[in-house]
């Protein structure tokens, strides 16, 4: 298990229900973090709920609006048609009526038959118009006026009037009366959400896009690159938060290659008096114990250099291959565990590879193992003990440094990685530039990794480096 693992199992009675508790609402979030997490979603689901809602007040006002103004008209027309229909069979001839309600039905759509007890008469539904319909016709043709939406199995819009003695029913198609049904009120009502969705759509776009830019180039920038510049039009905000994140952009690639520059050229310039003086040194009459106290603090500023060298190396063109970890692992395991001083455990897991390259990688490997050789050696212990795990971890490959030393305060943790930050307390005993760990950083980084570094409990540090797996 590893470091990482270890420090998440606490010796409390309480971890394992507070785990499942915790596990289960990391659950329930991670369910809606594409919600909570996306502007985009945000804004599209609130200009979904305004275009509903605005959609459903219209709805509802038009509907209540036009109750009133609908059922008068509606009532108006019936009366007209039953007042015409009565009239046209009262003062017509006996032998021409026949003739009569068949030019009705096939022209006007108009059918007039007798009304009899033995009729089956279902009631018209109570709708919201129907009350004030039968309320309007019942006041021009009387309170006995009957309505029904079928008579003996024959749907429509049925009203009944009176001839003399004699009553009758007038029966009307219902496409006359009831103009729109619900279900071409839900069809129109869905076709209007769907392109109000749609519209939704573009204006979230529209209005997330540049957003979207000015994330993916400040990735670009937090990876070492030199994003493209952002497009400087459109409204004025973006267009002056686009010139500005260009103009920082910019300074901080030339910073960047400025120092870079300042690096290498004092580090070229340094490398030549030092191979000097150590010539000079080989031939100087000096006693031994001198020459070896100063060959060692010139090796110490070549081993500097190097360090302000692979610090300054630019990291466009890093040309990223297929690479077994465990292999470079091994590789480096075997060439550090010659040295007296350091005791090297693996643990490597078979066909963990990822897209590296394969010098710096060595270079990250080797930078770790000799801070552990440095700094993570017990007070009491001849070696520095170091473990190394490789494993895969879903779809990130893992390696793990672990070593027994005094660890770092957690405070400190974040700031270690920094160039040219060193501790003053347990782990400084050894000299150094600083900028071995942040090499490191920058070389995962450069790799689309993380670089994260905890405390063991049981004593030391862990590094963990998460790469990408193939």
């Amino acid at each position: 298990m590893s470091s990482f693992q270890t420090e998440k199992h606490a010796n409390s009675p309480f971890q394992p229900s507070m785990r499942k508790v915790s596990a289960r609402v990391s659950s329930l979030f991670s369910r809606l973090a594409w919600l909570k997490s996306g502007l985009f979603w945000r804004t599209f689901f609130l200009l979904a709920f305004l275009v509903s809602g605005s959609m459903g007040a219209w709805f509802a006002s038009f509907r209540l609006l036009e109750r009133e103004p609908r059922a008068s008209q509606v009532a108006g027309q019936v009366v007209s048609i039953v007042t015409i229909t009565r009239a046209a069979l009262t003062h017509s001839a006996a032998d021409s009526r026949r003739e009569l309600l068949l030019d009705l039905a096939s022209n006007e759509g108009i059918r007039v038959y007798p009304l009899e007890s033995t009729d089956l008469i279902e009631p018209p539904s109570d709708r919201l118009l129907m009350p004030l319909i039968e309320t309007r016709v019942k006041e021009y043709l009387g309170k006995g006026t009957k309505f029904a939406s079928t008579v003996n199995e024959v749907p429509g819009f049925w009203v009944s009037f009176n001839i003399d003695e004699d009553e009758y029913w007038l029966m009307l198609d219902r496409e006359r009366i009831e103009r729109t049904s619900g279900i071409q009120w839900a069809g129109w009502a869905t076709i209007t959400l769907f392109l109000s969705l749609v519209g939704a759509i573009f204006i979230t776009r529209l209005v997330n896009q540049p957003l979207a830019r000015l994330t993916e180039a400040a990735r670009e920038i937090a990876k070492g690159k030199q994003p493209d510049a952002l497009p400087e039009f459109g409204p004025t905000e973006v267009r002056e938060a686009n010139r500005s994140f260009n103009q920082m952009a910019d300074d901080l690639h030339r910073v960047d290659a400025d120092r870079a520059v300042i690096l290498a050229g004092i580090s070229h310039d340094l490398r030549t008096p030092i191979a000097r003086m150590t010539l000079e040194l080989e031939m100087a009459p000096l006693p031994s114990e001198t020459r070896q106290a100063m060959q060692a603090d010139l090796s110490q500023m070549d081993a500097i250099i190097s360090q302000f060298l692979d610090y300054a190396k630019p990291a466009e063109n890093l040309k990223l291959s297929p690479l077994d970890l465990g292999s470079l692992i091994a590789e480096a395991a075997e060439t550090w565990g010659r040295m007296p001083d350091v005791a090297i455990k693996t643990r490597l897991s078979e066909n963990v590879a990822v897209n590296g390259h394969a010098t710096d990688l060595r270079r990250v490997f080797a930078n770790l193992i000799e801070n552990g050789r440095r700094y993570g050696k017990k007070e009491t212990a001849d070696k520095a003990e170091i473990e190394i795990a490789c494993f895969k971890d879903g779809d990130r490959a893992v390696v793990e440094f672990s070593d027994r030393g005094p660890g770092i305060p957690d405070s400190d943790l974040e700031r270690i990685v920094r160039p040219f930050t060193r501790m003053d307390t347990a782990r400084s005993q050894a000299n150094g530039a600083g900028l071995g760990l942040a090499i490191v950083d920058r070389i995962v980084r450069r790799h689309h990794g993380t670089l994260k570094l905890a405390n063991r409990p049981q004593g030391g540090l862990t590094l963990r480096i998460a790469l990408p797996a193939l």
